[in-house]
């Protein structure tokens, strides 16, 4: 039990102080809590003057004042109400803007190393519903609740005033109903909390399916698929109807708990109303002042749901927030331009116990071309990894010049580097979208043409009904292969970067795309460092150097000819590929 209250009053104070980083408004929510007062006070204000109004109506004596100040506090309580509402709707979508905006912030920043280990649809089940859960508490229960408390303890104040009898019998279902609702309070807690994570869940395999529906219609998955989401329906399902259960249960006991004080404080208010010993409109103010007590204890009950609700979509939220993102601003800016780069003593492994690359030295001169080659997980891609910062190396270093790559401006040491892959991603939205994707300033149509002329994108551009405005749909659904591979080129050219990755970019072309790719990317190629991961001879026969990786292991270097005259394995796989057709792949 301690442990229990130990571990809840640390989500409390996560939330709270989740709630002040956010900044909110403080004078705005000073003035939407007094305005519910304002709106609470007039309630209890209405049955006395109801009291009042009934006993004037008994003795056939009414006062018009009464009936003013009546409707007075009627306006007052609406107005009140409708502006208390109004505020705590507006600080409460505030917060969560702010939470929101916090919390993609920090998502964007995360490792690549977070994404590999995440569903994009729990994270984004994360910034979305867990999000909406603490709006929902601040704007629909917050106020309901504080303000709840104050007219519950009004109601009995007032109540022990007008007639303590009276209330001592209202009182006793208090505990009954506290007794029976607490456990299933409780139990529809834990249930909330599950079909939260449920949904988190089903959310993250809608967002895996129908980012790769091709894949699933070219794979024939449509009935794993349907099979796999209908266990996350069922399951959701099943979590409903237990919520359902309990409601049943609830809903009819207060219901019965209700009708009951209710007919006891009739039959023995109307009693004493006969025998004189009590006025009508005392018994019509007691019984409004009941469904002042009642209401807002029902109303407490979802209170604290939603806030247990918010307690844990807040540890959610937090979780992320609390992991380490990439160090984004370094000592200092990237001031040389075309230096030599030096991967000194490098070893790396993404999982503890199962290396990649083992004590990697390898010297990569400015604006000539290396490639790299090796069977299929060798570390060929690992190293790129490294370059772009996406990873660093457990042991070693990698060097631009004479600096550590690590003491840069992450964002301007990225600026430097292009990466075209076998198949470059291309976004939801324009051709001008994609190439500019990323550019950290104004393009002009002049450059953007220029750079879709030396990717020898500008033909097709043209033809295209919207030119450069043309949508190209999801993933660049509507682009062919090789067309999706010039938009590429065309973004790399843009950015005019110091350093070219290459992995590939024409393997899975047909011919007429392959020579326009690899024409464009010659071009791109010029005056620059380039590093190529290697499938193809044809690629590779040119490179100024050639490193040959086996098992994280450099086991070569040199020319075409050196290493087909000195190295077995890219001896046998260069022979291998000169028996097959042109278009294989090579080394993977």
């Amino acid at each position: 039990m301690e442990r229990r209250i130990e571990l809840d009053q640390t989500k409390l104070t996560s939330f709270l102080r989740m709630l002040r980083e956010t900044n909110p408004p403080k004078l705005l929510l000073v003035f939407a809590f007094g305005l519910s007062l304002i709106e609470t006070a007039t309630g209890l204000i209405v049955p006395l003057l109801t009291k009042s109004l009934v006993d004037q109506l008994a003795a056939a004596t009414v006062e018009l004042t009464i009936i003013a100040m009546l409707f007075g506090v009627f306006l007052l309580q609406a107005v009140s109400a409708g502006l208390s509402y109004f505020l705590m709707s507006y600080i409460g979508e505030g917060i969560v803007r702010a939470i929101r905006k916090r919390l993609w912030k920090h998502v964007l920043n995360l490792p690549v190393s977070f994404f590999d280990r995440q569903q994009s649809g729990e994270i984004m089940s994360r910034i979305t519903q867990d999000t909406s859960t603490v709006k929902d508490l601040i704007t629909m229960h917050l106020v309901t609740f504080i303000s709840g408390v104050i007219s519950v303890v009004g109601a009995v104040i007032i109540l022990f005033w007008i007639d303590w009898k009276m209330t001592l019998i209202m009182l006793i279902s208090v505990p009954l109903s506290l007794v029976i609702i607490l456990p299933l309070g409780n139990k529809m807690y834990r249930i909330s909390l599950s079909l939260q994570d449920r949904m988190a869940m089903f959310t993250a395999d809608l967002g895996r399916v129908l980012s790769e529906i091709r894949l699933v219609k070219a794979y024939h998955a449509e009935e794993k698929e349907k099979q796999t989401g209908y266990e996350g329906i069922n399951r959701l399902f099943r979590y409903g109807v237990r919520e359902a259960k309990i409601l049943a249960v609830l809903s009819p006991i207060i219901t019965f708990v209700i009708m009951l004080v209710l007919v006891i404080l009739i039959g023995y208010g109307g009693v004493r109303v006969a025998s004189g010993s009590l006025s009508s409109g005392t018994l019509v103010a007691i019984i409004l002042y009941m469904f002042q007590i009642v209401v807002p204890f029902t109303q407490m009950a979802a209170f604290f749901t939603s806030f247990q609700k918010a307690l844990g979509a807040t540890e959610r939220i937090q979780t992320i927030l609390s992991m380490e993102g990439e160090k984004l601003d370094g000592k200092q800016l990237v001031k040389k331009t075309n230096q030599d780069i030096y991967i000194k003593n490098v070893s790396f492994s993404y999982k503890e116990g199962e290396p990649i690359l083992h004590d990697i030295n390898l010297h990569i001169p400015k604006n000539k071309t290396t490639a790299i080659v090796g069977p299929s997980g060798s570390g060929k891609t690992t190293i790129f990894s490294l370059l772009e910062r996406f990873y660093e190396p457990n042991e070693g270093a990698i060097y631009f010049g004479d600096e550590d790559i690590r003491q840069f401006d992450l964002h301007a040491w990225r600026q430097k580097i292009s990466y075209v892959a076998q198949d470059s991603p291309i976004m939801t939205g324009t051709i001008r979208e994609n190439i500019c994707y990323g550019l950290d300033r104004e393009a002009t149509d002049e450059e953007i043409w220029q750079a879709a002329d030396f990717a020898n994108a500008l033909e097709f551009i043209e033809k295209l009904p919207d030119g450069l405005d043309t949508y190209v749909g999801e993933r660049g659904v509507t682009l062919s292969g090789g067309q999706r591979q010039r938009i590429a080129i065309a973004r790399a050219f843009i950015r005019d970067p110091d350093i070219l990755l290459l992995d590939e970019a024409t393997s899975h072309l047909d011919s007429s795309s392959e020579s326009l790719v690899q024409e464009a990317i010659e071009h791109l190629m010029k005056k620059r460092t380039t590093i190529v991961i290697a499938h193809r001879l044809s690629t590779i026969k040119n490179a100024d150097q050639i490193i040959v990786l086996e098992n994280g292991v450099i086991t070569g270097k040199g020319t075409h000819q050196s290493l087909y005259e000195g190295h077995e394995l890219y001896r046998e796989l260069t022979n291998q590929q000169s028996g097959l057709e042109e278009n294989l792949s090579f080394g993977i």
